[in-house]
């Protein structure tokens, strides 16, 4: 409930009466329930979750907070159920999340609204600036879910030889995270080798790994909703001196991002420092090298030249550097990484020396 007070301690400061809340992320965080197609709408008179019979049990057993709303009752209409919770609460000014209600639902909603003189309100990241720091069980879910991803990732190794294909050990890594205990994986798994290595978010196919290869494997598993994110990379059979050195380059460029985060850092600060780094290879560079992570893969605060927020404790975010040359192939490492009072702890531990397989 304490999120909920938060909530409508924000909603009073803006003048508004309620907010309908759709992001799938953010009517997790707010009300608990785990599943997908249900909606939030929070108000001083009570907190409402907005679903269809399919979820109705599910929603009535994890959220007793709320007061579960079938909009199969209400004409088969979502829009329908959001009018009659405002009617019902007498709501005059409702909020919405304007970056993730579809146009025709806004149309819709406003069209009801406003035959009851409600004003319908666009509003951002109300429920995304409380996600921003994590709590004790926030940091706990994910601690488990860089656990169970570390773990696959081990067995996984073994598998990497020549000819085996990127998408039979994209197979292998996500059977194995959910064997260890993953809900899901956390995103669509990168799993590239060779000259496709330089792909930022190659998609794992056919192509057999090789002798001299890199293989970059860029995953994750979710647990409890959030998500881990681990990049690592690897060669098989033997490496170039070029491979060798932009492999170093790399590691040491990691690294020293992740000691250039911590409590009252600026998101652009670590960039700075691994541009020092990366001049010889700058243009194949790409700055934008870490993102919060949690119950989305991408969120605040983002990393990188452009960076303007301030790293707080209880943050959660990815280090992930790397170099990229087309068709040559790329290097990326990457962790995730809890921002600590003291510093910053990395929450995903396989080892990052280079591995030749």
């Amino acid at each position: 409930m304490e999120k909920i007070a938060k909530v409508l301690e924000i909603l009073k400061e803006q003048g508004l009466d309620g907010i309908y809340i759709t992001k799938e992320a953010n009517v997790k965080y707010i009300s608990g329930y785990p599943d997908e197609l249900a909606y939030a709408l929070i108000c001083p008179q009570g907190n409402y979750l907005i679903t269809d019979s399919r979820f109705t049990e599910l929603a009535e057993q994890s959220c007793p907070d709320f007061e579960v709303v079938n909009w199969h009752n209400c004409g088969r209409s979502i829009p329908k159920a959001v009018e009659s919770i405002c009617v019902k609460s007498g709501i005059r000014r409702l909020g919405f999340e304007e970056c993730f209600t579809t146009y025709d639902k806004y149309e819709e909603i406003h069209r009801l609204l406003s035959e009851h003189r409600i004003e319908l309100t666009g509003t951002r990241n109300i429920v995304e600036e409380l996600r921003y720091v994590k709590s004790e069980e926030e940091v706990a879910n994910t601690r488990i879910a860089c656990e169970i991803a570390d773990k696959a990732l081990e067995e996984l190794v073994p598998y990497i030889k020549p000819g085996v294909t990127e998408r039979e050990l994209c197979a292998r890594l996500e059977f194995s995270m959910k064997m260890h205990g993953a809900q899901d994986i956390g995103f669509e798994t990168i799993l590239i080798s060779g000259a496709k290595t330089s792909l930022l978010h190659g998609k794992p196919g056919d192509r057999k790994v090789e002798e001299g290869d890199f293989v970059l494997v860029d995953y994750g598993a979710k647990y409890n909703g959030y998500i881990s994110d681990t990049t690592r990379t690897f060669a098989v059979g033997h490496v170039s001196e070029q491979q060798k050195e932009i492999y170093e380059l790399v590691r040491e460029a990691q690294e020293t991002g992740v000691r250039n985060m911590g409590p009252g850092i600026v998101a652009s600060k670590p960039d700075t420092e691994i541009r020092k780094l990366v001049k010889k290879y700058e243009e194949y560079y790409y700055s934008g090298m870490g993102h919060g992570v949690g119950l989305d893969l991408h969120e605040e605060p983002f990393l990188g030249m452009y960076g303007t927020k301030i790293m707080q404790p209880g943050c959660v975010i990815t280090m992930e550097p790397g170099i990229y040359i087309p068709g040559w192939g790329g290097v990326r490492i990457e962790d995730t990484v809890l921002i600590t009072e003291n510093g910053a702890e990395t929450l995903t531990h396989f080892p990052k020396d280079l591995m030749i397989l």
